[in-house]
């Protein structure tokens, strides 16, 4: 066995812990969860804030799986999924998590999460846009909830993952940090463990471990507008690009088409699911014209990319700052049945949703890029897992389909933690890895830059880099992004880490990388679309 000892030193602890988890989502803790069952050594779960905020947490609208053999089958769930994807997704990635998603939801109802049930005593099941059938499992219209609750639940009462609440990644450790110079092009980069920021002490502490995991969530709050909650930064992107890893697909920024428009409120903008349309729901202008005969056959289910496309295309023609959702035609109490969450934040702005349509606008929802990973979840640094919003594994190629996420979350977490018990057996602590350099203080003014420049990638992100972008609009992104990250730099230099600024680099390097991944796609294609090249445009159809 190991010796877990914790050495206290002048900046910050060193900790051990065979597996290292960055991020407490469905993706985090059901890794966890996993490789705590293997009796394989210590487990600790690193939270930004508190466990229990999360992009999951956020999700309401389900979780996809064939579970109805009558009508359902993988095949069909494999098309749609490619056709989602504009055919970028990797068919061996749709085909391990399709094929593996029923396994995924007997995990989760195992872990204690309910899903809702019809008189028979079958899972009640939802549709969604772009799927053929109803394959959608949900618990009300807070499915991401139950299943935060339910993990979180499980995850507490395992005696071998420690839960560290507060705590902040701020770089993962390799070779680099020996003093060997690391590049992108080089095959034996290994990941020894993290430099972590502890809120009590204020100082960086050390952890060594075997293995770690990346489970970092998604990036809308580079954006002004998201339904991510504010701590979607990116950061493990960022980290993994900073370390040299391989970050892939980063210009596939899926918006949401329908957040409740609410001045008073941008981050987190509150999410109407998609299944309020499944459920009839049909889009409207306020005037109460319909307008997506214009752009699909399918209307109001379309995939996302088109419907945010259209609204996108609508608010411009009419100089207006939102669209609606009219859900007045269906029965009232149906629908405060099915959506007892969106009825009553609805009515806490004055809206019954029964009565009056619902104002909607299209935000910054989910990213379908991030740190390309192998069928195990394994990252192209060795030793480094990433599962969930944060990786890459080809499932979601152009765009992701509806309710794919938390599954894709659940059976790459059992994938990569099979890998990760089989090969951990192999891989030693490394001792000579060396503190973090503390020197440095923040002064309040430097606070006053780190929060206006966060405000500034916001508006960047959305105006030059949104739902339809350009040549221009992406080289203006390039270059205000260029100045930022030159200061940020600069003074991430001189002054003690701390959260925001961390938080600001990461940004900042996720801006970078959806803004160039942008710019080296000359087509329009699933979720990016460019006036520039507007192969597949909508208006041309």
């Amino acid at each position: 066995m190991h010796h877990y000892n914790i050495f206290v030193i002048h900046n910050g602890m060193i900790r051990k812990f065979d597996f290292l988890i960055i991020g407490s989502g469905v993706a985090g803790m059901s890794y966890a969860l996993k490789v705590a069952q293997s009796g394989k050594g210590k487990v600790a779960l690193i939270c930004k804030t508190t466990i229990d905020e999360a992009n999951t947490d956020k999700a309401q609208g389900g979780v996809a799986s064939v579970t109805n053999l009558k009508v359902d089958n993988f095949d069909k769930h494999i098309h749609d999924t490619m056709v989602a994807g504009d055919y970028i997704s990797d068919p061996a990635a749709v085909e391990q998590v399709v094929r593996n998603a029923p396994k995924g939801i007997a995990d989760l109802v195992k872990w204690g999460v309910n899903f809702d049930k019809n008189e028979d005593g079958e899972f009640d099941l939802h549709r969604e846009g772009g799927h053929s059938e109803f394959r959608i499992l949900h618990h009300a219209d807070d499915t991401g909830h139950e299943i935060q609750q339910g993990l979180i639940r499980a995850v507490r009462r395992n005696k071998r993952i420690t839960v560290l609440e507060n705590h902040f990644a701020v770089e993962i450790i390799t070779q680099h940090h020996l003093g060997r110079e690391v590049n992108r092009h080089q095959t034996d980069i290994e990941c020894y463990g993290a430099y972590v920021l502890d809120p009590d002490t204020q100082k960086i502490d050390t952890f060594l471990s075997r293995v770690t995991l990346m489970a970092t969530g998604g990036t809308g709050a580079v954006y002004a507008t998201t339904t991510n909650p504010n701590i979607a930064t990116g950061d493990g992107i960022a980290m993994v690009y900073r370390a040299k890893g391989i970050v892939k697909d980063m210009e596939f920024v899926q918006f949401h088409p329908t957040a409740l428009y609410n001045p008073a409120e941008t981050h987190p903008a509150y999410l109407i699911t998609e299944a309020m349309r499944g459920y009839g729901g049909i889009l409207r202008l306020p005037n109460g014209e319909e307008f997506m005969q214009k752009y699909d056959k399918r209307l109001s289910l379309a995939p996302r990319d088109i419907v945010a496309r259209a609204i996108d295309k609508e608010m411009k023609i009419h100089g207006i700052d939102h669209v609606c959702l009219d859900v007045t035609h269906k029965d009232p109490e149906e629908t405060k049945h099915h959506f007892p969450n969106i009825y009553a934040k609805c009515l806490s702005i004055g809206i019954d949703i029964t009565k009056q349509y619902i104002p909607v606008v299209p935000c910054a929802h989910y990213m379908c890029g991030g740190i390309k990973v192998d069928l195990n979840g394994e990252s192209t640094i060795h030793r480094l897992y990433a599962v969930g919003e944060c990786s890459c594994t080809g499932l979601h190629g152009g765009n992701r389909l509806a309710s794919n996420s938390l599954i894709e979350a659940v059976v790459y977490a059992d994938k990569a933690a099979e890998h990760a018990i089989a090969h951990i057996d192999d891989y030693t602590f490394n001792e000579q890895v060396p503190e973090w350099n503390d020197e440095g203080t923040l002064t309040n003014e430097e606070k006053v830059l780190i929060a206006q420049d966060m405000r500034e990638v916001g508006q960047i992100m959305s105006n030059y880099v949104g739902i339809v972008r350009s040549d221009l609009r992406l080289q203006r992104a390039w270059t205000r992004l260029d100045i930022i990250y030159e200061e940020t730099e600069e003074l991430f230099k001189r002054v003690k880490a701390s959260k925001d600024i961390c938080e600001l680099r990461n940004m900042v390097n996720v801006g970078y990388l959806i803004t160039r991944q942008a710019m080296e796609r000359k087509e329009s294609r699933g979720l990016h679309y460019t006036v520039d090249y507007p192969k597949h445009a909508y208006d041309q159809k």
